[in-house]
This record gives C-alpha cells, sequence and structure tokens, in this order.
C-alpha cells in the first residue's frame, strides 16, 4: 500500500517538475521570444488567451486583416485577459505581437502557413508565416496558455473519404490538451464527417449559449447537435478545468455559434461554397491552398457578407475565449494551479524524492605495500554520497 503510494507520488512529482522544466526551456529557447506582457501574465497566473496569425496571413485581405487583429486584441485585453498572438518571424516562434509586427503580418506577400510538420522547416530556413490551428495549439501549450480563441478550425473537407484531405487542426485537437474557442468548422468543409473525426480522437465538442446546435461559422444553423452544451462563461471553463485535471492528453473544442445578427444565411452561403467548389475542381487547387481560396471566392460571391459575419464571429470569440480564461484562471488559482510558470510558485516548489541514498567509503594505503599480521598501515579514509534517489535530489 505505502509502495504504490510513494510509487504514485513519485510519478507525479516527476510529471510537475519534467513540465515546469519543459516551460522553462521553451521561454529561453534559441526559437522562441515571448513578449514582455505574456511573460509578466505567466509570472503573475493572470488570463491569457492565444491567438492565431494564419487568418491575418491568409485569412482575409489588407487592410481588413490588420483592423481585424487589432481589435481583437483589444477585444481580449477589455474583457480581462492578455492577448498573445502566435507567428513565426524570421525563424523565430512569437508569442506576443508588437503593432509594427502585426503589420509585417498583414501587409507581407507569400508568407508560410505553419502547422506542426511545417515548423521545424520554417524555423530551420528562418522563414516567417502565420501560425495555424494546430501550430498555434502547440505553442500554446508548450508555453503554459490552456485557452486558444480562433475564427473556425480545419477538418474534413467535402469528398474528403475519397481524397483524405483531412486538417492537421483535428489531430492536434487529440493529442494537445488546450481548449479551443471557435464558430465551429468553415462552413466550405463538412461539418458531419468531423465531428465523426473528432470524436474517434476523443476531442470533448461542447456547443456554447442556448442551443445544443453546432455552429457552421457563417451560420449558426449546421444541421448537427454537438455531443455536449455548456450555457456560459463559467460551465465552459469548470468544463476545461476538468479536462486538464484528467490528464488525457486531449483538447476541447468549445463551439461557439456567430452573432444572430450578423450571420450569413445558410442557403446563401451553400450556393456560393458549391459554386466555389466547382471553380476550385476546374483550376486544380487543392491542399493547403484550398481553404484560402474557398474562403476568398465565398466572399466574393457574397458581395462581402461572408466577410462581415467573419469578423463579427472572430470578435465575438474574442469576447467569450477572454471571459472563459477569466473564469478557467480563477478555478485553477483556488486550487493552487494556476498557469505554468508562475515563477514565485515555480522558485517555491520543493520536490519530493523518493528513492535510495548511498554512503561510500573508501580507504587508500600511503604506501603501494600494505602490510599484513596486524600491523598499521597510514592511509587515508574518503567518504561520498550516491545513490538514485539522492542523485536526482542534487540535480
Amino acid at each position: 500500500m505505502i509502495g504504490n503510494l510513494a510509487y504514485t507520488l513519485g510519478r507525479q512529482t516527476a510529471a510537475v517538475a519534467c513540465r515546469i522544466i519543459q516551460v522553462r526551456r521553451f521561454l529561453h529557447g534559441a526559437h522562441f521570444r515571448v513578449s514582455s506582457p505574456v511573460q509578466e501574465a505567466l509570472a503573475d497566473g493572470r488570463p491569457i488567451v492565444a491567438l492565431e496569425s494564419t487568418i491575418i496571413t491568409h485569412g482575409m485581405a489588407y487592410p481588413h486583416n490588420l483592423r481585424m487583429a487589432r481589435e481583437v486584441e483589444e477585444i481580449v485585453r477589455a474583457n480581462g485577459s492578455v492577448p498573445a498572438t502566435v507567428a513565426v518571424l524570421n525563424g523565430r516562434i512569437h508569442i506576443g505581437l508588437g503593432d509594427e509586427e502585426l503589420q509585417f503580418l498583414a501587409k507581407s506577400k507569400n508568407l508560410v502557413k505553419v502547422s506542426r510538420r511545417d515548423l521545424p522547416y520554417i524555423l530551420s530556413q528562418g522563414l516567417s508565416g502565420g501560425t495555424t490551428v494546430a501550430g498555434t495549439m502547440i505553442v500554446a501549450y508548450k508555453v503554459g496558455i490552456p485557452v486558444f480563441v480562433t475564427g473556425g478550425i480545419g477538418g474534413v473537407h467535402r469528398e474528403g473519404e475519397k481524397t483524405m484531405d483531412v486538417s492537421a487542426d483535428l489531430t492536434e485537437l487529440g493529442r494537445t490538451p488546450v481548449a479551443v474557442v471557435s464558430a465551429g468548422v468553415k462552413s466550405i468543409l463538412d461539418i458531419g464527417r468531423t465531428l465523426e473525426y473528432l470524436e474517434t480522437q476523443g476531442v470533448c465538442v461542447a456547443a456554447f449559449g442556448e442551443s445544443r446546435e453546432f455552429p457552421a461559422f457563417f451560420s449558426c444553423q449546421s444541421g448537427f447537435q454537438a455531443p455536449c452544451q455548456v450555457h456560459n462563461e463559467e460551465e465552459a471553463a469548470k468544463l476545461i478545468a476538468s479536462a486538464l485535471a484528467l490528464g488525457l492528453g486531449s483538447g476541447v473544442l468549445i463551439a461557439v455559434p456567430c452573432p444572430k445578427e450578423e450571420a450569413a444565411s445558410g442557403q446563401v452561403i451553400e450556393d456560393a461554397i458549391q459554386e466555389a467548389l466547382s471553380k476550385a475542381r476546374s483550376k486544380g487547387i487543392t491542399g493547403k491552398e484550398l481553404t484560402p481560396f474557398m474562403l476568398q471566392e465565398v466572399n466574393e460571391l457574397t458581395s462581402g457578407k461572408s466577410l462581415d459575419s467573419n469578423i463579427a464571429l472572430i470578435q465575438n470569440n474574442a469576447r467569450v475565449g477572454s471571459r472563459i480564461a477569466v473564469a478557467l484562471s480563477k478555478i485553477q488559482n483556488a486550487k493552487g494551479k494556476g498557469n505554468p510558470p508562475r515563477r514565485e510558485k515555480v522558485t517555491a516548489r520543493r520536490p519530493v524524492v523518493i528513492g535510495g541514498i548511498n554512503v561510500d567509503f573508501i580507504a587508500k594505503a600511503r604506501n603501494a605495500t600494505v602490510l599484513a599480521g596486524g600491523q598499521t598501515n597510514a592511509g587515508k579514509v574518503s567518504r561520498s554520497f550516491g545513490g538514485v534517489g539522492r542523485n536526482l535530489a542534487g540535480a
């Protein structure tokens, strides 16, 4: 009984220590730059909201993208959280951007979409780009930010059962414990199959608000029900806190519908999507180029209505996500488990090591020849400590 308890305690302590070391290495690594506001918020345990940057680099045209990015960050601040926009600039991952950096992303052409598979290459080549949902989730988890706000996640593309075109966002949600606040998945995708894939990945999906219907990005109705429902920010925070406490290793998707007054008609959007899909097939557009092309075509075919809805839902997600982050921070701080790394608590923590300590005595004679028969041999005795437990404690 005591042995089992000691073993469990040892494993948990080792996991916490390992996580703290990982975060510290991340914050001070050669590939990362964390802005001062984000570093201070991490140290103080204040709520932070991660924001992706492909919506700036590939989601909207200039100057809409720059205005949207500034407004979203301001909404996050106004609702009690610190914004942490993530991007890769000249081969370094930036967590928290200044206005000049936002302008660079908004105005630059031919920037890269950076997902999990792209990170090693982009960093090694010193390139710049916007992080996708998957890419941003990885960074948010490594730095210790549990809430991430975006517009809509990727998913299974239409006819994905033939093309196997499935967004890496879905597999990332299955293996990275970060809560993603979005307006569901983009309407241009196969929503039903996307929900099935998320179930397979073990992702907890919850509709936010009065309805359990899973939102369809531009539209509030998709025709599909979400597996779960949370009515407000506090319920969402409790759900996220439970998921993190269980240590399942998977993320949570909070699906927030677009505000009704800004939502587009489902049929109008669907007609535009079908026309855009036909044009994409005729031009041979596939892979990661498909989503930006589709969004641009749908915007033109709806005379800008889809863009208006896009901006409105992102702003609404930022508002809701920031309040969720505040509520989650209160829960974590009340339990003494604020967002790592909290410097004042990290330095105060002392590890508990359960293991062996050995004391070694080494006796060496002064002369090369040792006399036997009861004589006294002059020499020196030294003492040293070892053992796995002692070595770990020392380290």
